[in-house]
């Protein structure tokens, strides 16, 4: 029986840039399990301590994904991950509506 349920990788609690290497092979990994067009989850609930590095390492993360056709979103983002995503423009990750950022002046 195949799953519907999303495939998930999990962040640790800290990401710099010596991780990207195994990230990037445990998404593979998961591209391989997965099986097309299956939703591909990057869990950030255990991040601590949310860095430019890390938010680096999700983009890339995302366009290895792409480049195998594949999707990838954030789940679980702390509040200090949605603040960068947004400073750097790829709220997109979240794979919602990009959050309210209430009223411009």
């Amino acid at each position: 029986m195949e799953t519907t349920e999303p495939h998930v990788l999990r962040l640790p609690p800290s990401v710099g840039p010596a991780d990207l290497p195994r990230l990037r092979t445990e998404l593979t990994a998961l591209m391989g399990r997965a099986g097309p067009g299956l939703p591909l989850v990057c869990d950030a609930a255990d991040l601590a301590r949310p860095t430019l590095a890390a938010v680096d390492a999700l983009a890339r993360l995302r366009l290895t994904a792409g480049r195998h056709g594949r999707t990838l979103v954030v789940s679980g983002a702390p509040p200090e991950l949605r603040a960068l995503l947004a400073l750097t423009g790829l709220t997109a990750l979240l794979g919602g509506p990009p959050p309210d950022t209430g009223p411009t002046p």
